[in-house]
């Protein structure tokens, strides 16, 4: 299935015209990497669009992996599934739990496919627990001669190693095997509290929950909490009933939000009140309900977003420098700020590469202006040797990002090893890693 197509990501902040290939099949997709490369364009592989930055974008042709989406093995006794790698993760999740089987961490966005988030390092929160990419234990991957290079920890390790969190810049993803766990769930707790009572008290918090995440709304000094602790579903479940998930979940989190989100851009003064308000409305709620369904939320307002990862150590300091920034700033921002936790690992390109870490994520609405607000967060971020999200926008190129992440330069070496005519590059691609071929700009 081919065919010319205007392209655009999830937040429309990204665009691009292209041709579409829809393979189906590991050997069909081998065939448009090798047709492109005989006709010397560029090849993208997209999965949902869902990223922010313009690591998907299309240059002249787009992978779309929507009819290579299925499941090829589950394992119940060991827990392995290995799936197509269109597949989004709602359907993952949902295949799963039919089968007693969950993803032990989770984003809070189920919209991308299995392939897109384990190449711009998408994660969840816990302190205990890793990215999505940790939970990798073999992939498939079209090379741009359009081979098939199975690797793991026992063949092909060295690709293995970097393929975790991968770009889409070393080819093209066709197969993974994932480590699942038994279903569980979680027992959430929501309450708002000050924002500096928390921040004093963030190490001791993150430490002690399973999954801990907070929001503070701009122009305030509370935020929001949450509390997610793991449970046995032999425990029971006590989810939130109908009318109050629609009233939370739909009315409030969506369309009221969206309203307010409105309202802020037409007139910039509301953003202060509105705020306020949002804040006294949060308010408080306890329930539990199965691991997939608690991780994940519906979002249907649009926007843009950065995120960064820093020392978790450091989180409390620049938190309240992000906070004093809003603040003596024109700014009016009427989205919260997202703070989540993760484990170490070792994944070269991850977000969390060796250290305990800290997540700050700031939104705008999509189609505003976000260059003074990003670009002071920014700023900010770089004195705790800040890694950017890959997925989410950012303004590092390859001689920033080199500081930052210590096995860049070898990634890059492995990429032009590869892929030596840049086949899988982009534009974005040739910032943040240079042009295959060449030295790191």
């Amino acid at each position: 299935m081919n065919g010319a197509a205007e392209w655009s990501n999830w937040a429309g902040c990204e665009r691009a015209g292209c041709t579409v290939v829809s393979p189906r099949g590991t050997a069909e997709i081998a065939d448009a990497v090798r047709e492109a490369a005989a006709q010397g364009r560029r090849l993208r592989p997209v999965g949902s669009s869902h990223s922010f930055s313009g690591i998907a974008c299309p240059e002249d042709v787009q992978v779309r992996l929507d009819r290579h989406a299925g499941v090829l093995s589950l394992d119940t006794t060991t827990g392995l599934v290995t799936v197509e790698a269109g597949m989004p993760l709602h359907r993952l999740n949902d295949l799963l739990s039919a089968a007693g089987r969950a993803i032990t961490n989770l984003g809070d966005i189920d919209r991308q496919t299995v392939a897109g988030a384990l190449a711009t390092g998408t994660h969840g929160t816990g302190a205990r627990h890793g990215a999505f990419s940790t939970q990798l234990r073999a992939l498939e991957l079209v090379t741009a001669d359009g081979e098939v290079l199975r690797c793991s920890a026992a063949e092909n390790p060295y690709v293995f190693e970097f393929a975790r969190v991968n770009l889409g810049a070393l080819g093209v993803v066709a197969n993974v095997t994932l480590q699942t766990v038994p279903a569980f769930a979680l027992e959430v707790e929501e309450v708002s509290r000050p924002l500096f009572e928390v921040l004093d008290q963030f190490g001791e918090l993150a430490d002690g929950i399973d999954h801990f995440e907070l929001y503070w709304f701009p122009h305030t000094d509370r935020v929001q909490t949450r509390y997610k602790t793991r449970r046995p579903l032999e425990e029971g479940l006590a989810p939130l009933g109908r009318m109050r998930t629609w009233f939370d979940e739909e009315l409030m989190a969506n369309d009221v939000f969206r309203v307010m989100v409105a309202t802020g851009r037409r007139v910039p003064a509301a953003v202060v009140p509105l705020n306020r308000v949002a804040v006294r409305f949060w308010g408080s709620r306890t329930y539990t309900d199965r691991s997939e369904r608690v991780f994940t939320t519906n979002r249907r307002v649009r926007f843009k977003e950065m995120e960064y990862a820093i020392p978790r150590a450091a989180l409390p300091e620049a938190m309240r420098r992000v906070r004093d920034a809003v603040e003596s700033s024109g700014w009016r921002i009427p989205f919260p700020v997202e703070i989540r936790v993760l484990a170490p690992d070792d994944i070269p390109l991850s977000m969390a590469s060796g250290r305990e870490t800290a997540f700050i994520a700031v939104h705008v609405p999509a189609g505003s202006d976000h260059t003074a607000y990003f670009g002071a967060v920014e700023r900010i971020m770089a004195d705790y040797g800040g890694r950017p999200h890959w997925g989410k926008i950012h303004g590092l190129d390859a001689e920033a990002l080199r500081r930052v992440y210590p096995l860049l330069d070898e990634f890059a070496a492995l990429r032009d090893r590869l892929d030596p005519e840049g086949l899988f590059s982009n534009a974005y691609l040739d910032r943040v890693l240079g042009r295959p071929g060449g030295p790191l700009e």
